[in-house]
């Protein structure tokens, strides 16, 4: 009989629970799908006591998980802590130094670490799967490791966090504004502990570090990922996307270009009958363009027990296989380092800006973009009972740096009450 493929669980809430069951429920056919026994010899966790709705008496228990990565009896190490510090970080070093397979659902860790740990586990012969950690039960990692090895990839992008994409589609739905809406999703679990890990692009910006890496085979660089999160988006911005033929979404692009490696997790607009444009509540969605298969689109649910669980088991099932692949792709000592693009690929831009109703004030606004090289392609102004005028600008493409002069020019105009509102038109 073939040896069994013995794992050790260290986290064991709601993704680590969904592991237990999976193995539990669907033992024997697990093993005909990879010719071995699935078995969990051990686990470990924070609290020993408390219920956690399936019965855990058949496996060994340790209370630190480096002990639990170093066992005799393991030889994957499940890492589903969280956090790229601390225990997690230890405890997959301490596995990778002992000879054992890693699988993580640890975007953070990876994203922040990612390289010392592939090349630690390429020096002792070992393997770092992580399908779990980028957009939950969507095989994107398989997809570009393996099935789109063959392609240039020219750009990877998507919505990849579901509680911004919640948000955003309800404030359209609703007509309720973001502060509602975020303590709703507080009171429904939505929010990590942290909640600006969520709202603030930044769970979404490591998931992006990582395609990005496997994508262009560059080390992981969370560091040049550009970062804005959903705060400032106001039900106004909703309305008027819509009534220009856009949506919303928090969306992440990487993509090369002769300015260097662009990484950016931002609100944008897109087209409302793209298929971006069409992705209703917590659904993540990865869209993936290669010069031979042209554009991929992914789609499914981001995160929970059940597809969290389903992608951790599809890198346990692999490693059962004897499927052994670089953790990016390509073996580490062979990603380069690419500079941070200071300057994104031209775009067009929504501009929604409240201005001063007064002779001469949009000829003022028309200058002040002018002046910094960016031109007007539509503008809209609203009906209004005040003195100040809502006013929607889309335009032609242009660089980021040409619109940052333009903002800076509209408020020396004295005509723009506040700050404008730009967000970037991707076209897909």
């Amino acid at each position: 009989m073939t040896e069994p493929l013995r794992l050790g669980i260290a986290g064991l809430g709601t993704v680590g629970i969904g592991v237990v069951k999976i193995i539990r429920r669907h033992a024997a056919l697990l093993e005909a799908r990879t010719g071995r026994p699935v078995v969990i010899t051990a686990v470990s966790a924070r609290d020993a006591t408390k219920d956690r709705g399936v019965s855990l008496k058949d496996y060994a228990w340790e209370t630190d998980p480096v002990a639990l990565a170093t066992r005799d009896d393991v030889d994957v190490f499940v890492e589903l802590m969280g956090g790229h510090e601390g225990p997690a970080k230890l405890a997959t070093e301490a596995a990778l130094a002992a000879g054992k397979d890693v699988v993580t659902a640890n975007k953070a860790l990876l994203a922040i670490h990612g390289q010392a740990l592939a090349e630690q586990a390429e020096a002792n012969g070992r393997v770092i799967r992580f399908e779990a950690a980028v957009a939950g039960g969507i095989p994107v990692i398989k997809s570009l490791t393996e099935s789109l090895a063959g392609n240039e990839i020219t750009r990877v992008m998507g919505v990849m966090n579901g509680t911004c994409n919640y948000i955003l589609t309800q404030m359209e739905a609703t007509g309720r504004g973001y502060n509602a809406l975020f303590e709703e999703c507080g009171q429904l679990g939505y929010l990590e502990a942290d909640p600006l890990l969520d709202v603030g692009g930044i769970d979404a910006g490591h998931k992006l570090a990582l395609l990005a890496s496997i994508a262009f085979g560059t080390k992981p660089a969370f560091d040049d990922v550009k970062l804005e999160g959903i705060q400032r988006i106001a039900i106004e911005d909703i309305r008027h996307a819509a009534d220009m033929g856009y949506r919303i979404k928090l969306l992440g692009v990487a993509q090369r270009s002769a300015r260097g490696l662009e990484q950016r997790m931002t609100p944008c607009l897109v087209p409302a009958d793209s298929p971006l444009g069409q992705l209703e509540g917590g659904t993540n969605m990865v869209v993936i363009e290669g010069d031979a298969i042209d554009q991929v689109v992914l789609r499914g649910p981001g995160a929970g027990e059940g597809p969290t669980a389903s992608a951790v088991m599809g890198d346990v099932l692999d490693i059962a296989r004897g499927l052994r692949i670089a953790t990016f792709g390509q073996p580490a000592t062979t990603l380069s380092e690419e500079p941070a693009a200071q300057t994104g690929l031209p775009a067009p831009y929504y501009v929604r800006m409240a201005l001063q109703d007064k002779p001469g004030a949009l000829a003022k606004v028309a200058a002040a973009l002018g002046d910094a090289g960016v031109s007007i392609h539509r503008m809209r102004q609203y009906d209004h009972a005040t003195t100040v005028a809502p006013v929607l600008i889309v335009t032609h493409k242009c660089t980021s740096t040409m619109l940052e002069q333009a903002l800076e020019a509209l408020a020396a105009t004295g005509v723009v009450e506040g700050a404008p509102v730009a967000l970037r038109i991707e076209e897909l």
